[in-house]
């Protein structure tokens, strides 16, 4: 990708060795941590599934029987279980949803147990080393009939099984990326519902059946369309690993996975949240699953041309620790968004050096565009004019993954017939223009370059801010979103465990040997 900035790249350098030098303590941190959720998904990861009588998950109940054991890893003590009572799995988790407690149990041999362990996540990988082979063979026999960048379309009705009709006429309108939303605060929720769900609001339950039951939907028109559609859905709250986990069983594509936005937008705790999005990121990067982060939420809080440069530093950070757990510039779909108010004389041109500044600085990454919602204001025909700027600006600027704009942002949940006009007029744009920056050049002295030089200087110095004084004290003195956030408050806190020495997990150690981090 030949340049039309003319960035520096010693500062671009500076800008990640900053990043991870911020990231270096934090991830220290993260190592010598679990939470109840870490142990959950792992539970979930050797197989562990049900629920009790009154819809509490199998592996809650686990975790919960062994809250002041948590440090030593729960893997051990599950597959002591099996050992100690001679129980097939199944038969042991229909018995724990019954309400037996296996911490009633002595530990026998725990190497024993632990190699039993390790052996129940080689049965769970394997069905995820198939997907994986499944997503790859389809990729490859239906190469070249995604649009570029894909087109992503989201559905929330709240019902599973009415998600199920609106995913399979988008996905035949032309979207290629399909996500669920969620419904209102699941991620608050520090257990994931159980079976198919039929009632939400403003989105729906994200459970390893709606996954299921989902997927199985958008293949229906994969194989009709003979391209592939890709599948979404949020690894982010309470339960961000779990989330994951059982995306890498369902062969999901894409998870929202971002390292600070439960911090800073559901006030979940930010010891816990660093702690989880690791481990979650592990499971995607092994999975092949493409995250979304969030920068795009900045903005909804912060002005969107003047703190411009917390979004690139975000994305630098981002990056740092996604690099961590394991994953690849293929699966960073970094987030930013269209939201400068449109009163500003230029907008446009400073939205599209934001976006061309991106573009250059992350090249190998699948950079996740987010349409204008702020400034929608319900007059839909002005709302549909700067959905189509979005477009053109989108498309101009090699984005990856496109999340198209609603001429009814503001109004109501997104009709069907809203979708189809939002791929119409995308196709539209995009193919239009398709070609455009082969035949332009900035000046190097005007504003696109200018506006793209100053937010990058200004990124460095911020980030040079945040390393001076520690990511988690920044996040205290309110220096992202605009919004401040404790170290010790927030959802969650109390699920926060030391590792103790005698620390094991069979899973975690099965995927950084898979992924290179293993110590």
């Amino acid at each position: 990708m030949r340049s039309k900035l003319n960035l520096p790249q010693d500062k671009i350098d500076r800008a990640r060795a900053l990043a991870a030098s911020i990231c270096a303590p934090v991830l220290e941190f993260i190592e010598q941590h679990t939470t109840v959720t870490v142990e959950r998904a792992t539970l979930r990861l050797l197989g562990a599934d049900g629920a009790s009588p009154d819809g509490i998950p199998v592996p809650n109940l686990v975790v919960d029987a062994l809250r002041d054991r948590l440090g030593e890893g729960v893997a051990a003590w599950y597959a002591n279980a099996l050992l100690q009572t001679g129980l097939e799995q199944a038969e042991l988790d229909r018995r724990i949803a019954e309400g037996f407690s296996i911490a009633t149990l002595p530990m026998g041999d725990r190497q024993r147990a632990l190699e039993l362990a390790s052996e129940l996540a080689a049965r769970n990988f394997a069905r995820i080393d198939a997907n994986r082979a499944f997503r790859q063979a389809k990729q490859e026999e239906y190469k070249g009939r995604n649009h570029s960048p894909l087109l992503y379309l989201i559905v929330a009705t709240g019902n599973i099984y009415e998600d199920v009709k609106q995913a399979q006429a988008a996905a035949l309108h032309g979207a290629d990326v399909i996500a669920v939303i969620r419904t209102t605060a699941q991620s608050l929720l520090d257990y994931v519902p159980y079976g198919a769900t039929t009632e939400g609001f403003g989105g729906t339950y994200a459970t390893q059946e709606n996954f299921r039951i989902m997927r199985q939907a958008l293949d229906e028109v994969m194989e009709r369309e003979r391209r592939y559609i890709y599948q979404t859905n949020y690894a982010s709250g309470l339960c961000m690993p779990e989330i994951a986990a059982m995306g890498a069983l369902e062969r999901l594509d894409m998870m929202l996975n971002d390292s600070m936005y439960g911090i800073l937008f559901r006030d979940i705790n930010m010891y816990r949240t660093f702690v989880d999005q690791r481990f979650s990121r592990m499971i995607n990067a092994y999975s092949g699953i493409i995250i979304n982060t969030g920068e795009d939420n900045y903005l909804t809080t912060s002005d969107a041309f003047e703190k411009a440069y917390t979004v690139l530093a975000s994305q630098f950070l981002n990056e740092r620790f996604a690099y961590a757990a394991g994953l690849q510039p293929w699966q960073m779909g970094l987030g930013h968004a269209f939201e400068m108010d449109p009163s500003i004389k230029n907008g446009i041109l400073y939205e599209l050096a934001q976006a061309q500044m991106a573009r250059e600085i992350f090249p190998e990454h699948p950079l996740k565009y987010m349409p204008p919602t702020k400034h929608m204001s319900g007059d839909i025909f002005k709302g549909l004019v700067m959905d189509n700027m979005f477009n053109f600006v989108s498309k101009a600027t090699g984005q990856g993954i496109h999340l198209l704009g609603m001429l009814t942002e503001a109004i109501h949940t997104p009709f069907m017939m809203d979708r189809h006009i939002a791929v119409e007029t995308a196709l539209y744009v995009m193919n239009g223009i398709d070609a455009i920056m082969d035949e332009i050049e900035f000046r190097p002295d005007g504003l696109i370059v200018r506006r793209a030089h100053e937010v990058l200087d200004r990124t460095v110095q911020f980030l040079e801010e945040v390393e001076r004084i520690g990511l988690m004290q920044s996040i205290e003195q309110a220096m992202f979103a605009d919004i401040a956030r404790p170290r010790t408050g927030g959802k969650g806190f109390e699920g926060l465990v030391p590792r103790l020495e005698t620390y094991a997990n069979p899973v975690e150690d099965r995927l950084e040997r898979a992924l290179g981090l293993a110590h």
